[in-house]
């Protein structure tokens, strides 16, 4: 498994890290009070006590990934990151890209960032949504990322797969999903959070 080793050492030593967080709506936390950045936040000083640790959010609800390109600078670099997560593809599916396009503008989020700096890069996909059509097409977006992971040597955390063991272990659905199917609970965002930092 891949892992962002510079961000784990430097988490080991406690030296000040920053990880943000680039994404949409389910980085941003979407109609709940804790979403999975706080369960990161806390699964991770749990797991490095010493660690100073801080978790930058700058998701945007409704967001896509050429806005997310067009905000990284400003949004995301300026903070001077030792990891960045960047989280997007169900909205992309939705508004009209193309999954080579949504792949040629995270590989470029991903080369602004290595000519930035050093900072470890996590891709992140988004929730499960069920076996159904819709399911197929976001599969697609998924599958870029993951292929581009395997590109560029970088970890890729399958939130949406994760989700999928879960379930198949007896977790229900309806429990980790919103009104409108799609959007995490606070549950939802704990097994989010949980796929994320199992790559620490």
């Amino acid at each position: 498994m891949i892992r962002p080793e510079r961000t784990i050492e430097k988490l080991k030593r406690g030296d000040k890290v920053v990880i943000a967080a680039l994404g949409d709506s389910l980085t941003q936390g979407w109609m709940v009070r804790r979403g999975y950045i706080h369960f990161l936040l806390e699964m991770l000083k749990a797991r490095y006590p010493q660690s100073a640790l801080t978790i930058v959010p700058k998701g945007i609800p409704g967001d896509s990934a050429d806005n997310g390109l067009y905000r990284l600078r400003y949004d995301i670099l300026e903070y001077n990151p030792d990891c960045v997560l960047i989280q997007y593809a169900i909205n992309d599916a939705f508004m009209g890209y193309t999954s080579r396009q949504f792949r040629s503008t995270i590989q470029e989020i991903i080369e602004e960032i290595q000519a930035d700096g050093d900072a470890d890069i996590i891709l992140v996909t988004s929730s499960y949504i069920g076996d159904n059509a819709d399911a197929e097409v976001i599969g697609e977006f998924y599958r870029q990322l993951e292929e581009l992971g395997s590109v560029f040597g970088l970890p890729v955390a399958m939130v949406h797969e994760y989700w999928k063991e879960r379930i198949d272990e007896g977790a229900d659905y309806r429990t980790l999903v919103q009104y409108d199917m799609v959007h995490p609970t606070e549950d939802g965002y704990r097994f989010m959070a949980e796929a994320i930092a199992a790559l620490f």
